[in-house]
């Protein structure tokens, strides 16, 4: 039996400031932008994810605090130009650490306007082998109001 990590929660204090971080700074896709008279939800996917992000006011996030959440891991295929793209968008980021010279151990990490920290992990391979081919990539409800 396949299972797929498809959503996780983030906890913001800020939902518009959320969005705008993660879409236009770190450059996730808004999927939808949710809401009615119980929540109000935002799903971001980072291009070439599986997974997705949630911020707002669903129980589970009203449940833990703004910027609780460390240690989300990115990965991409050149941690030189992720952080380049990152810093030019304004994003502050760690300098590049090399753990291990072999594939996968190099990172470098941000922090979103909460506090909530991601690493980025450099796996090479994946330019060659991505997890989810580009022929296989579609965003879920692009353009749509739920």
């Amino acid at each position: 039996m396949d299972w797929t990590l498809e959503v996780v929660i983030v906890p913001v204090s800020d939902l518009a400031a959320a969005i705008a971080f993660y879409r236009d700074q770190v450059g996730f896709d808004l999927d939808h932008d949710t809401e009615n008279e119980h929540m109000h939800v935002a799903q971001l996917t980072p291009r070439g994810s599986g997974c997705s992000i949630v911020v707002g006011s669903l129980p589970a996030q009203n449940a833990m605090a703004p910027g609780s959440l460390h240690g989300l891991q990115l990965v991409v295929a050149d941690a030189e130009a992720a952080r380049a793209e990152l810093v030019g968008r304004g994003v502050e980021c760690s300098e590049l650490q090399v753990i291990d010279p072999r594939d996968g151990g190099t990172f470098f990490g941000f922090s979103d306007p909460d506090g909530n920290s991601w690493a980025v992990q450099q796996i090479a391979a994946r330019a060659d082998r991505p997890l989810i081919p580009p022929e296989a990539r579609g965003r879920f409800g692009e353009g749509v109001e739920l």
